[in-house]
């Protein structure tokens, strides 16, 4: 039951998401600029991830089966891995892209129009992220704390974007345009290459020492009296279960 509400709210937030992205390209047919053009491409990678976060929650809502005796949920962690590497990839094209512009400067219209449109679909964005992350917090979901942080980034990005964007608007500064677009593909990156980072550190098991100690705090707080060590204790995440390993000697 708990997973389905989760599906369905990745389902929402899915379609959200392509409205976002028929804005910002709206907004960039409008404009002609590579800021609002770098702030869309990334909308796509949001569609794009988060179809396959879709995915990977239904997959990982199956129950055990014979074949995958601690369940499915280690596919969040390859869904995180590749929303991950969509974003380090559209954060290296918008780069490339904008170092082009640099030197072939063109002039943008309709900023104003424009710059609403980014605002409103940035708010939109964050707000959804900010939901997105604490789902994902309190189900321990790895796909929708990576699809939440990605979102509100998503946000931040898109108020430099307009704040840069107010420079070109009022002072004619049409590079400025295609320097915004540089730092904000940048940034992008390094967002996407934080989030493969932690995916492999779940894939291969990386020990999370905060978890542990959150685990024998836990467990600490129901000791049984007859319990007289713990040892070789271990965890390992799958998706949002827990795997704990250990050795308890007991006094009967």
């Amino acid at each position: 039951m708990e997973d389905r509400k989760y599906i369905k709210f990745q389902w929402f937030a899915v379609s959200v998401g392509v409205i976002i992205l028929l804005i910002k390209f709206l907004a960039f047919h409008l404009t002609n600029s590579n800021a609002i053009l770098s702030d869309a491409l990334e909308s796509i990678i949001n569609v794009v991830a988060g179809s396959f976060a879709l995915y990977s929650l239904i997959l990982a809502a199956k129950p055990k089966d014979r074949d995958h005796p601690y369940g499915h949920g280690k596919i969040e962690f390859i869904s995180s891995g590749i929303e991950g590497t969509l974003i380090l990839l559209a954060g290296v094209s918008i780069v490339a892209k904008s170092i082009h512009d640099l030197f072939n400067i063109h002039e943008l219209t309709e900023l104003d129009l424009g710059l609403y449109l980014s605002a409103g679909a940035g708010l939109i964005n964050y707000t959804l992220g900010w939901f997105t992350e604490r789902y994902g917090n309190s189900n321990n979901s790895p796909t929708m704390i990576a699809s939440g942080k990605h979102l509100k980034s998503d946000g931040y990005t898109s108020l430099g974007l307009i704040l840069g964007l107010a420079v070109v608007l009022f002072t004619g500064m049409y590079w400025v345009d295609s320097a915004i677009a540089a730092a904000f593909g940048a940034y992008i990156s390094f967002i996407g290459i934080k989030e493969i980072r932690k995916s492999v550190a779940g894939i291969m098991d990386e020990a999370d020492f905060e978890l542990l100690e959150e685990l024998i705090t836990d467990i600490d707080g129901d000791r049984n009296e007859n319990w007289i060590d713990l040892h070789n204790f271990r965890a390992q995440k799958f998706g949002k279960g827990i795997h704990i390993d250990c050795h308890l000697t007991i006094v009967s």
